[in-house]
């Protein structure tokens, strides 16, 4: 394939698969997480994380790593929502899982923001500077309030 075909496929993907993170997220919050989005979050993010092995690599890099744990988180939460229907601690294992998969995302979008746009580039070329550290530390501890209150909050209808 294509790499510039790929890439634009494999970004696609990526920025529908945040989209759809949202009102899956609010759903969670709310306890009336919509099938559609649901769907469309899972099939998205699944295709993000396999279209992302597809690139050329010489070596297992952090890239891969966080490919293959979404993948793993990925496959809990479509055994929660369609094998065990949220039964027992299925119910906060789904709304665990489905934000720490969204929270996957948006870790490589902050990454793919470092990396690509000039001014935060700068101010981080190796991400392995305070700026990059400071972002990803403001996004985990949103995405560790968010999924506390995801977990108590989702009560679905048995």
């Amino acid at each position: 394939m294509d790499l510039t075909l790929l890439t634009y496929i494999h970004t696609g993907l990526s920025i529908v698969a945040l989209a759809a993170g949202i009102p899956l997220a609010l759903g969670l919050l709310r306890n009336n997480a919509t099938k559609f989005w649901t769907v469309v979050f899972l099939v998205t993010t699944v295709l993000t994380s396999v279209t992302g092995f597809l690139f050329p690599f010489s070596r297992f890099g952090d890239s891969h790593w966080v490919g293959l744990i979404s993948l793993i988180v990925l496959a809990a939460v479509i055994a929660a929502q369609y094998v065990f229907r949220y039964r027992g601690s299925w119910r906060w294992i789904y709304a665990v899982t489905a934000l720490l998969a969204l929270y996957f995302n948006v870790f490589v979008l902050v990454a793919q923001l470092f990396k690509k746009v000039p001014v935060l580039r700068a101010m981080a070329p190796t991400l392995m500077e305070p700026p990059f550290a400071i972002a990803q530390v403001i996004v985990l501890a949103f995405f560790v309030w968010l999924i506390w209150k995801a977990a108590r909050a989702f009560k679905p209808a048995m």
